[in-house]
């Protein structure tokens, strides 16, 4: 049996719920009139902030060809994030695998852990995070993948750092440097049940995108559950990573969820964008039928004062039962996202 790595640790105790370890998602959103590295810079500053505040980990995420969004490079961007925060683990939400040779992330985050043992994270995907035309251009023009492709990659990914590969496979002759006998904490992402099965009957730590699908968040904590045999953990570990936005007041909060809403219609319509400032999100609405187009992941969102961040998030917390809680929310500004994390650690200090 592979060793935990000490990036993952062990479910909290049933007493403990439901206040859930505290962390972030971060897409370095671009605003209009800003530059990419502003943008960047800004993600930096805000694990900074998560760092500061005692956040358990931050994961920045794979997406391609989407002007509000720079962490198309996540190993990349980890690496700047770690150099310049202290503690708190870093890694991605995820690396896109079918997007990547698995030798090539092996040896990228090989690279990371040796450089910031113990603070390293590995979060695998599956899906393209982006269109077909650039998941293509991503691909070298493969596309379409059979059902088999992403465990034999994974497995694959898995064997280069752990050095599993049987005598007689033709890959057993190559060594991932760095890479082989790193401790990297590896974690399947998903937002449906075929990850998380997977998850659970390898034995690893399982993070499950509410914000993208939140119909499926039960159904896929339970596969994950009742599939779990013990493999790099001992016990089921899930993250659960939620839209959470918080202000002062609930009206504020709405105020701050304005550009994300817009960018995700953007995104829904086939036509991504910059995100717009917090005035020019006010000042033009999304219409009643805009609204209806994107309530099936918006509904989902927690938006509000401590009190009422604290309240949703209780009532969540108690359906879903994660030993973690990953919060994500696009907000322009660097101040307005930093004060959110502060109001959501504090509601969920409080919980409980």
């Amino acid at each position: 049996m592979i060793s935990r790595p000490p990036s993952v640790v062990l479910p909290v105790t049933e007493a403990s719920f439901p206040r859930p370890r505290l962390s972030v998602l971060e897409l370095a959103p671009v605003v209009e009139g800003a530059t990419y590295g502003e943008a960047l810079r800004g993600t930096i500053a805000v694990a900074q902030e998560a760092d500061r505040l005692g956040y358990e980990r931050i994961w920045v995420a794979e997406h391609h060809s989407m002007p509000g969004i720079a962490s198309s490079a996540p190993a990349v961007l980890i690496g700047q994030i770690a150099a310049a925060t202290e503690r708190i683990h870093v890694g991605s939400g995820g690396v896109m695998l079918p997007n990547h040779q698995p030798l090539v992330v092996a040896e990228q985050f090989g690279t990371l852990d040796a450089l910031y043992p113990g603070r390293i994270d590995l979060g695998i995907g599956r899906a393209p995070g982006t269109d077909q035309v650039t998941a293509h251009a991503l691909r070298g023009g493969r596309v379409s993948e059979s059902v088999e492709d992403f465990p034999q990659a994974l497995a694959h990914l898995r064997a280069f750092l752990h050095d599993d590969f049987p005598v007689e496979h033709p890959y057993a002759a190559i060594t991932a440097v760095p890479g082989l006998g790193s401790q990297v904490g590896i974690w399947l992402l998903g937002s449906s049940t075929f990850s998380a099965k997977l998850a659970g009957m390898l034995g690893v730590p399982f993070a499950f995108a509410r914000h993208f699908a939140p119909q499926a968040t039960l159904p896929a904590l339970a596969e994950y559950r009742e599939n779990f045999q013990p493999g790099e953990i001992d016990a089921p570990y899930a993250i659960l990573t939620v839209t959470v936005i918080a202000a002062d007041t609930d009206e504020e909060a709405q105020r701050l969820a304005g550009p994300g809403k817009v960018g995700m219609l953007a995104a829904r319509t086939g036509n991504p964008r910059r995100l717009p400032s917090f005035d020019d999100a006010a000042a033009n609405p999304l219409t009643p039928e805009q609204e209806q187009l994107i309530a099936p992941s918006t509904s989902a969102w927690i938006v509000g004062s401590e009190e009422t961040v604290r309240r949703e998030l209780e009532e969540l917390l108690a359906r879903t039962r994660p030993q973690e809680l990953m919060v994500s929310g696009m907000l322009p500004g660097v101040e307005e996202r930093t004060r959110s994390l502060a109001i959501i650690k504090a509601a969920v200090d409080g919980l409980g």
